[in-house]
């Protein structure tokens, strides 16, 4: 049988810095802005709390969406396991909390060490653990999905991580949880956990986040254009740079997951989840300079037909609009976005950037064919 482990304390690679700027908890931002406080901790009439503590089990949930999303449920009282490989540290300090948040975290997160592909080790651990309510946050195939709903015959409710960018492309925007999907997406693996969920009758609800962004980002999105601004380059935009898109914050959206656990409303519901504003591809980069206290960024437009990058990505969001709306989830839910985006970039990068980590390196090669064939062209 599975063994179920408490978490001794780790401590991150770098230490959580003294600082004036926003908390862990989200805490005023004293920056060059002056920006009205938020805080990611459920507040008011937005404070969920399921009628009863549930034995709850996150697949993944050793970065960004499941640190904040398994906090939470901790704070809410509930038993919480994470499912991992065990390759990363479970529990780890994190910039700007508290030692005694972080004791209280570390006590009481319980660690399962498998591999989700191992479908019989799956059902095995789990049928013999035994949870009320799955939240699957890094399921990208519906196999990987049958083996832990078979697994639990007496499931409360199942609550998936989808993605908006299953949704067809259109000349109608934005997206809604109606509009027609691509088979061919990418994320069909997604749309079919969907439709597996629906035929086996369980109780889900699933999330379908538009572009991701906030501390711990493991995808190069804000953490793009800021590597540019704080080297001082100009930053290159395809096509006309009035490409509308959407982003809305981790912390937002691990609100709303908790805001689903035991809501006869979310019951085999779907929900687009992101920011209230949609941007452009250029007002975003000058949202990154204002978060990051850095000047005027110069912005460089570039058509992405003249070029052969191989298969490197010179820009981090697809080269279209893509926004969706996120009026289901206000009117059904009463859930609202705490953050807007300016301030939301602000407390990604005082968090993370700010502080000297990032997840990926600076990668200017791309930029520097762009930059060069634009000098050449101008000359």
């Amino acid at each position: 049988m599975a063994r179920l482990v408490t978490l001794q304390h780790n401590q991150l690679p770098f230490s959580p810095l003294a600082s004036s700027l926003s908390d862990f908890s989200g805490t005023r931002l004293h920056t060059q802005l002056q920006l009205k406080k938020k805080s990611w901790q459920p507040k008011g009439s937005f404070y969920v709390s399921a009628s009863s503590t549930k034995k709850v089990l996150i697949m993944g949930g050793t970065r960004f969406i499941g640190v904040f999303l398994s906090r939470l449920l901790v704070k809410e009282g509930h038993q919480v396991t994470l499912f991992t490989r065990g390759k990363a540290p479970i529990s780890q300090q994190l910039p700007g909390e508290s030692d005694s948040d972080y004791a209280d975290f570390s006590s009481k997160i319980l660690h399962l060490k498998g591999d989700r592909q191992d479908f019989e080790f799956v059902k095995s651990s789990l049928s013999a653990e035994g949870f009320d309510v799955v939240y699957d946050i890094n399921g990208r195939e519906a196999v990987e999905v049958e083996p832990i709903v078979d697994a639990l015959p007496n499931l409360e409710q199942y609550i998936y991580c989808s993605s908006a960018g299953v949704y067809l492309k259109s000349d109608l925007l934005p997206h809604t949880e109606t509009d027609a999907v691509d088979p061919k997406s990418r994320h069909k693996g997604k749309l079919e956990t969907e439709s597996l969920l629906q035929s086996k009758g369980v109780n889900w609800t699933s999330i379908r986040p538009v572009y991701i962004y906030g501390p711990l980002n493991y995808n190069p999105v804000e953490e793009w254009f800021f590597h540019r601004l704080k080297a001082g380059r100009p930053i290159p935009i395809p096509s006309s740079g009035i490409q509308i898109t959407q982003l809305g914050h981790v912390k937002d959206l691990a609100r709303v997951f908790v805001q689903v656990l035991g809501n006869e409303k979310a019951s085999k519901e779907i929900f687009n989840i992101s920011g209230d504003k949609y941007v452009t591809f250029d007002g975003l980069a000058r949202a990154c300079a204002k978060a990051g206290g850095f000047p005027e960024p110069e912005l460089v437009h570039y058509n992405p037909k003249d070029f052969d990058f191989g298969k490197k990505k010179s820009f981090p969001f697809r080269d279209q609009h893509f926004f969706a709306s996120i009026e289901k989830a206000k009117s059904v839910l009463g859930w609202e976005p705490e953050f807007g985006l300016v301030e939301g970039l602000a407390d990604s990068y005082n968090l993370d950037f700010g502080r000297g980590t990032f997840r990926k390196a600076a990668d200017f090669e791309t930029d520097d064919i762009i930059l060069g064939k634009k000098s050449l062209v101008s000359v």
